[in-house]
């Protein structure tokens, strides 16, 4: 399917791994200008040059810590214009919410709910005026499905879900969407870093982990990142544009309920 965003500038938040790093490849396939993000300088350049190499497309890649306002003003200094937003951070730590104090609270906050909204109130006016914009905020299972040891990653994003509803219809009359993706279990670094927290926690060998984990997902395997990559590509398709304010969840069935 030709995405209809040929020529397009995207922008894409935590982008030199994981699921980022996937949906920059799916928009550079479909030849949008990337603008990659990473705080690891290396790691970035490393993911920057094998999707310019694998696609052609001009990719450009910022250093920089999106949650800072001196991050997001170098993300969005890197182009005259964002037509593709795709916001996306590492969330908290696994721990018990009694271990949460209030500095870790605003800090789980500010990463992942403040700054998606401080991005998006930076580059939505364009949008409007231009009359063309999609936005992809990458949030979690856990929205629909808190789990314990991850309520300040689950509360601030859903706080994110619930602040840009009403905002997600204010614009849709000019072809403007703002969606969520929220992953499951996708093989990554992230969900391999959780496992072996779990097997230290419990005991337990990592592939009887990771095993017991896929056992419980009615696919019955993770999810592959270019998979992800694919979905958030055709959310910022011109096709998309009936599109908003819906919050996709990919997780191969895990989730039990209808809604």
């Amino acid at each position: 399917m030709n995405l209809g965003i040929n020529g397009r500038i995207a922008v894409v938040c935590a982008s030199s791994h994981g699921l980022g790093r996937a949906c920059a490849l799916e928009l550079a396939r479909a030849g949008c200008t990337v603008v990659m993000n990473g705080r690891d300088d290396a790691a970035l350049k490393q993911a920057a040059h094998e999707i310019r190499t694998e696609t052609n497309a001009t990719v450009i890649e910022v250093a920089a810590d999106v949650a800072t306002h001196e991050g997001q003003f170098a993300l969005l200094a890197a182009v005259p214009h964002v037509d593709i937003l795709v916001t996306n951070n590492g969330g908290p730590p696994f721990r018990d919410f009694r271990e949460v104090d209030r500095t870790a609270m605003l800090a789980g906050v500010v990463g992942n709910m403040v700054a998606p909204i401080e991005l998006i109130q930076r580059v939505i006016d364009g949008m409007v005026a231009r009359q063309f914009g999609r936005i992809v905020n990458i949030t979690s299972g856990s929205v629909k499905m808190p789990l314990a040891g991850l309520d300040l990653s689950s509360g601030a994003r859903a706080g994110l879900t619930g602040f840009l509803a009403g905002v997600a219809r204010s614009v849709a009359h000019v072809n403007v969407t703002i969606n969520f993706l929220l992953p499951g279990s996708f093989d990554t670094r992230r969900l391999r870093s959780s496992m072996e927290v779990a097997a230290i926690r419990t005991g337990s060998d990592l592939e009887a982990v990771r095993t017991a984990k896929q056992a419980a997902i009615p696919a019955k395997r993770f999810g592959h990142p270019t998979e992800f990559g694919a979905a958030c590509a055709f959310l910022c398709s011109s096709q998309a544009g009936y599109i908003t304010g819906q919050s996709l969840l990919i997780d191969g069935g895990a989730f039990p309920g209808v809604l």
